[in-house]
């Protein structure tokens, strides 16, 4: 076989396979817009922190004694 053909061969399996990776990366991208999973997994982090942020609020404003806070901070830290 000569090389051209060869070489051809070989272009034409390398353009595809980056065609087909272009296509893949492209196909979890929405008119520029994440895709729906990293949305949602965006929104269950947000909504985590939010709770996180509140039962921090809640241990500082509350006179709770000392026992009742290293409780709360064990609690925070097993999430």
């Amino acid at each position: 076989m000569p090389w051209s053909v060869a070489f051809m061969v070989v272009m034409i399996v390398l353009i595809t396979a980056i065609a087909k990776t272009a296509r893949h990366r492209n196909h979890h991208m929405l008119d520029g817009q994440p895709a729906p999973h990293e949305v949602t997994h965006a929104q269950e982090e947000i909504r985590q922190l939010k709770e996180r942020v509140q039962v921090l609020e809640r241990v500082i404003t509350e006179n709770h004694n000392s026992l009742d806070l290293d409780r709360e901070i064990a609690r925070l830290r097993d999430r």
